[in-house]
């Protein structure tokens, strides 16, 4: 049975007849590059954050007139193709965040008046909770979803190097390595996240002009770039989400059930990447999984420390916990938690939420595997599932890929040093010899960490328990039921005491 069920694990399934995986984001800015100039009728954009100053090939100058500025882009496209409707949704974050990025995308509003690009800032979440969905959608014909967001701090390549000018701010500073993922799509998949968008344009605050918008009219055309060749070909993709109760509108919580799902199909390997890592539930259930003495091995690459304070202080110790939890679970050796390095060892931002499941299953998209991402944020995620060998053998070199890739190695080399050692921790173990795939250790917890982590401050799993710590508490527990909804009752108490003990 396939765990990507529609009006459970996700919205809708659509037919792709291409699928691509974008790793880092000197890919995906190329690819949007070369997306843009064959758009016909629609450009699409949702982001959490937006900065038009962006520039998509970026060489170690930056002048105040660079013509490769993703904003200047879409403005004269727009101008220079009448028919060709031009429309940015950018969550309208709170002052604190706008601060820490020169209070743009508020700023871009400045930038597209008196153009026919259509931007607006979207405040429609509760209080507290944040737009974080990240799609791109050209003609309704090609679309990109994942973590990244088109943003100055964000481009980097697949070597991470240590100080590359290119990845420099427009303030001449250089931003730190950062690590991103984006699945590429077509046909009526892309279609499918076009009606994504116009339902988030339909409930977005008001601007000028009609807000029912219809499907662009089909103009043909190819938007696929050129350069990148598809990893597969005529695929199901099913698209998940995560919606927030409020104002009537009930919960949608298509991601948190397939990330519980998905670890449960687990035979072999769960490789999981991810900012945030802080979700008990399904910290239990991976849990539960490295308890089994033939369970899967369960990979996580994430940041070494979050770059924000608030970040630290919140969701790093908090993830802390649950590192703490899945090594007492792991009494079989098959749990690692790393967070890659430069060559000179400086600490590289992974921003990526990637899941690979043995080699079946593949999802890419925004969610954090925290409790927000789960029902209190905006979110969304592309995923296929595969059984045919020559589907699987694409799946599996592209986790393979994202692995050797942090260790300098290829992902043959991964595959091969699977085969002879007996699994991914082990190719690991063996193939990372400079040590740039580094243990993460939970930090040492004062007081005040541990009741930040205890009531997971900053990160409600939904509306009901937002601003109700205790609440939250109870939460926890009714997440840790869950996960043990399908053992005995020992099994539900066993996990229920292990969280009231963090």
């Amino acid at each position: 049975m396939s765990v990507l069920r529609p009006g459970d694990t996700c919205w809708r399934t659509a037919r792709a007849d291409r699928a691509a995986f974008l790793i880092d984001n000197q890919a995906y800015f190329a690819a949007v590059f070369d997306a843009l100039q064959k758009a016909r009728r629609s450009v699409l954009l949702l982001g959490w954050g937006f900065d038009p100053r962006t520039r998509l090939f970026p060489d170690g100058y930056d002048g105040p007139d660079d013509p490769d500025e993703v904003g200047r882009i879409l403005v004269e496209l727009a101008c220079a193709r009448p028919e060709l409707d031009v429309r940015l949704l950018i969550w309208k974050s709170a002052l604190p965040i706008s601060a820490s990025q020169e209070f743009f995308p508020h700023k871009a509003r400045k930038w597209f008046e008196n153009t026919p690009v259509k931007f607006r800032l979207d405040d429609q979440v509760p209080f507290g909770a944040c737009h974080h969905q990240k799609v791109l959608v050209i003609d309704d014909r090609l679309a990109f979803c994942g973590g990244g967001d088109i943003s100055v701090d964000r481009w980097d390549t697949p070597h991470h190097r240590d100080d590359d000018p290119r990845r420099i701010m427009p303030g001449q500073d250089l931003h730190p390595p950062r690590h991103e993922v984006m699945m590429m799509v077509d046909g009526d998949a892309a279609a499918a996240l076009g009606d994504l968008f116009r339902e988030r344009w339909r409930r977005a605050p008001k601007g000028a002009g009609s807000d029912e918008l219809s499907p662009p009219p089909d103009a043909g055309g190819d938007p696929w770039p050129d350069h990148v060749p598809p990893a597969l070909t005529q695929v199901d993709i099913a698209i998940s989400r995560t919606l927030p109760a409020w104002k009537g509108r009930p919960l949608v919580e298509e991601i948190r059930k397939l990330n519980l799902a998905a670890i449960a199909e687990a035979r072999d390997i769960i490789y999981l990447e991810n900012q945030y890592f802080t979700s008990p539930l399904i910290c239990e259930a991976l849990a539960a999984r490295l308890a089994e003495p033939d369970g899967p091995e369960v990979v996580l690459i994430s940041t070494g420390k979050a770059p924000s304070w608030f970040d630290q202080m919140t969701m790093d110790r908090a993830r802390g916990t649950m590192i703490w939890r899945l090594r007492a679970a792991d009494v079989f050796g098959r749990f690692r938690a790393f967070y890659p390095t430069t060559p000179g060892g400086d600490v590289i931002i992974v921003h990526s939420k990637v899941c690979v499941i043995d080699d079946r299953i593949a999802r890419v998209g925004s969610a954090n595997l925290n409790n927000r991402s789960g029902g209190f944020d905006t979110e969304c995620e592309l995923s296929l599932e595969c059984e045919a060998p020559e589907a699987r053998m694409v799946i599996s070199a592209f986790r393979d890929r994202l692995v050797g890739h942090f260790m300098g190695v290829t992902g043959d080399a991964v595959s091969k040093a699977r085969a002879e050692y007996g699994g991914l921790g082990r190719a690991i173990d063996t193939l990372n010899r400079e040590g740039r795939l580094a243990p993460i250790e939970p930090p040492m917890m004062t007081g005040v960490g541990e009741f930040i982590a205890a009531y997971h401050i900053g990160d409600p799993s939904d509306t009901a328990d937002s601003w109700r710590l205790a609440k939250r508490r109870e939460r926890l527990f009714q997440e840790a039921r869950r996960v043990a909804e399908a053992g005995s009752a020992a099994e539900a108490e066993s996990v229920t005491r292990e969280i009231r003990r963090s």
